[in-house]
């Protein structure tokens, strides 16, 4: 894709919207021509190559609505869903969380009939959060651009989307930011990757469910923090040995690219500055007996995704942006 730069240029064409598709729920964002976000909205995601298609349409519909801007003025539109996505095709297939089966899904094409042929682009979730994440960096430090990031998803897996001098980067075959599967415990537990001691088995939100399985049915994050914080030694323990398997990832991701940013994402991120104070608390500690790691400024590095708005949607935004008007104008 272009640049973070310039799919979001100062002279744009228009209103741009971004969807961020997950298995439950969809999260719709309108940026205007200044790349603000002027409306968002939530709302159940519907299933099915069919339901897909229809539901995309209905919430670019919504929030146009509910910004009060006329479809035909959206310039562009993206898209972020899970699954083998072909961004340069516009298609997605293996997304089981919205039941897509390995046929490709031409959600490209078929949501830009929909809207009577803005342009639309598609990308897998994780990199829209990334360039979410890089634009909204860029808007409140325009000194950074051109942004070096990588966004840390913590949910059930654990992987990266990582933007470097204002661009995405996906890797020759899409695996780049796949850090979960890096082994680092060979003699580990399996995983479901078929090696043993995978980072994302210490560093996942799943992870956080095996070392303090919940008791009261909230999300197991809250309860271990929330047990830490009031003294259980037992808690603090298993905390401080989560922090520093997320502080590893943090490392990896700084060692390998040398991203200015670490965005701390998905699930587990909405604990907040606890978390933050954790990871940021471990990998001080682990730069103590290493000028090499000190001078790097790891702790420094990492920060918390922004609550106030989805990342990932205001991500498929700008991906939208850069593609404004290329169906429009080639049906014209």
């Amino acid at each position: 894709m272009s640049t973070i730069a310039e799919a979001t240029p100062a002279a744009s064409p228009g209103p741009s919207v971004g969807l961020d598709i997950g298995g439950t729920k969809t999260l719709a964002v309108l940026l205007d021509g200044d790349g603000e976000v002027r409306a968002q909205a939530r709302l159940a995601t519907r299933k099915g190559p069919h339901g897909v298609v229809d539901g995309a349409a209905q919430a670019v519909e919504g929030v146009a609505r509910q910004a009060g801007v006329p479809l035909e003025e959206i310039t562009g539109v993206g898209v972020g869903v899970p699954g083998l996505v072909a961004s340069s095709a516009g298609t997605v297939r293996h997304a089981v969380n919205l039941d897509l089966d390995g046929d490709p899904l031409e959600l490209a094409t078929l949501l830009s009939a929909r809207l009577g042929g803005v342009g639309v682009g598609v990308e897998n979730d994780l990199n829209v959060a990334a360039v979410g994440a890089a634009h909204l960096v860029e808007a409140a430090e325009p000194d950074e651009r051109p942004t070096d990031l990588a966004f840390l998803a913590l949910g059930t897996g654990l992987a990266a989307g990582i933007v470097l001098d204002g661009r995405l980067r996906r890797g020759s075959s899409g695996a780049a930011g796949e850090i979960g599967h890096v082994p680092v415990d060979p003699l580990g537990p399996p995983c479901a990757c078929g090696q043993r001691g995978c980072l994302e088995l210490y560093a996942s939100g799943s992870a956080v469910n095996a070392l303090w399985p919940t008791v009261t049915g909230r999300p197991a994050p809250v309860e271990l923090f929330e047990a830490a914080a009031a003294g259980d030694p037992e808690a603090v323990a298993a905390r401080d040995t989560y922090a520093r398997a997320v502080a590893a990832a943090v490392r990896l991701l700084v060692l390998t690219v040398d991203v200015r940013h670490v965005v701390l994402g998905g699930g587990v991120s909405q604990l907040g500055q606890p978390l933050l104070d954790a990871v940021r608390d471990a990998l001080t500690d682990e730069s103590a007996a290493s000028g090499f790691l000190r001078s790097l400024d790891l702790p420094g590095r990492v920060r918390l995704a922004p609550g106030r708005v989805p990342v990932g949607a205001v991500g498929a935004a700008v991906v939208g942006r850069g593609h404004a008007r290329r169906v429009r104008d080639l049906t014209a």
